[in-house]
């Protein structure tokens, strides 16, 4: 290993000053409703539980994306590894509210990350000594990397991408940046652009292989079958379609896209899902710009879905896969452009795996590889602004119209499969065999 880089050593000293600084930061997001109170001892490497016995796995994903992406991942390992237990980390309230309404795979136990500072580092992994550290996309401590490290865990870092914004930051230090990396034994890139940008972080060319999306192979978000019964006697035979995940900056055109459909088709619902919770009254804002208040309903409030309603804000966590077995259409978010913006899309596999025709603008650069492959195959529908969507919306709302999308995307979905073989693979090259006799099933 190298000798550390200027800037990681003087992280490393300024990370023994740092608690009072991190008191103050997370006292503050208790009071903005950002950090579970009742947790918050986790991050200062507090465990919430005793470490069982024999091998365990630490997965960490940031936060709800990157931790969705891994429960494909803990169902196969929990199989194929039956005496193994498995510590699921990640950063934001948003992930653990989201985790928390789904079944987690067996012997999962979920945890928050330590801040970056020594002691907590130290009480985290003298607690949970972990056989192997998997890390999900990028999410770069220095202290926790380095002090994870020098215990001889084996690491690995899978689905890795970088945004622009964050590669035209780190692009900066890559000496540190490339130190960092250098720690995994495996750096699993999900396409050959960003194994270029990676490149040009400073990451080791030698351990970097182009494995592609793993939330492509995760299995869909999980169904509320009463919840959808209720909505669905509300909805009845409507027209409907969703926006999921959307962000505020993108909603006021999202509503115009809506007003646009409801020209051509009347009877047009859209149940628009945010990815903040927090943001849902500047959602209701953007709609009542555009639509009467009675035409408004909302999850969190209880509002029934009347005929008059035409805009229903989900602002609940844990219930995507709720609205995506609602609408045959839906529009995942980010990729419409925006004038002073650069919108990056978002993942549209779980809309594809529920048999879902996805309607997408053209950035989608933080899903560069999973868009490319649906434009190749015809698998998706391309919209360039809020009125083609508008238009776009009602078109899928035709049976015949959607089947060859939904053919093609079929095609697409039996070969997202790879990337989910090469985590599996990389963590079986990580650790001992399993015993003969631990491949029995449990009771």
């Amino acid at each position: 290993m190298t000798a550390r880089p200027l800037l990681i050593r003087l992280y490393l000293r300024l990370s023994r000053i740092a608690p009072p600084l991190w008191r103050l930061v997370l006292d503050r997001r208790v009071r903005a409703g950002k950090e579970d109170p009742a947790r918050l001892t986790e991050k200062w490497g507090q465990p919430a539980g005793p470490r069982p016995e024999g091998e365990l796995i630490w997965l960490h994903g940031v936060s709800v994306g990157e931790s969705v992406a891994l429960l494909t991942l803990l169902e196969r390992l929990s199989a194929a590894r039956p005496q193994t237990h498995f510590l699921l980390t990640t950063i934001t309230r948003a992930s653990a509210d989201a985790l928390a309404g789904r079944k987690l795979p067996a012997r999962v136990i979920h945890h928050y990350a330590p801040i970056d500072c020594p002691d907590p580092v130290t009480r985290f992994l003298d607690h949970w000594r972990p056989d192997l550290f998997v890390l999900s996309e990028m999410d770069l401590w220095p202290r926790l990397l380095a002090e994870t490290h020098a215990r001889n865990i084996p690491m690995l870092m899978l689905n890795a991408h970088v945004t622009p914004r964050r590669h035209r930051r780190r692009r900066r230090v890559p000496k540190a940046n490339g130190w960092l990396m250098n720690l995994f034994a495996e750096i699993h890139v999900q396409d050959a652009h960003s194994r270029k940008l990676f490149l040009d972080l400073g990451a080791p060319a030698a351990k970097m292989q182009v494995t592609g999306l793993l939330k492509a192979a995760s299995s869909p978000p999980p169904d509320h079958p009463e919840a959808r019964a209720a909505l669905q006697a509300q909805i009845k035979d409507r027209p409907l379609w969703l926006a999921a995940s959307t962000r505020q900056i993108e909603e006021a055109q999202i509503m115009q896209a809506q007003s646009h459909a409801l020209r051509q088709c009347p009877d047009m619902l859209m149940i628009i899902a945010p990815r903040q919770m927090k943001d849902a009254d500047k959602t209701e804002a953007d709609a009542r710009a555009v639509f009467a208040p009675h035409q408004i309903a909302r999850r969190s409030r209880k509002d029934p879905i009347t005929p008059d309603t035409c805009v229903y804000i989900a602002d609940s966590l844990g219930e995507m896969g709720l609205w995506y077995r609602l609408a045959p259409v839906a529009y995942p978010g980010q990729s419409i452009p925006l004038e002073g913006k650069l919108m990056g899309g978002k993942n549209p596999f779980e809309a594809l795996a529920l048999g879902v025709l996805v309607v997408h603008g053209p950035q989608t650069a933080n899903f560069r590889e999973a868009y490319s492959m649906l434009r190749d195959h015809g698998a998706a529908l391309e919209v360039m602004d809020a009125q083609e969507l508008g238009m776009a919306v009602v078109q899928a709302q035709d049976a015949a119209f959607r089947a060859p999308y939904l053919q093609a995307a079929s095609t697409v979905l039996e070969r997202t499969m790879a990337p989910l073989e090469a985590a599996l693979a990389a963590v079986t090259r990580a650790l001992p065999p399993v015993a003969p006799d631990s491949t029995r099933t449990e009771p």
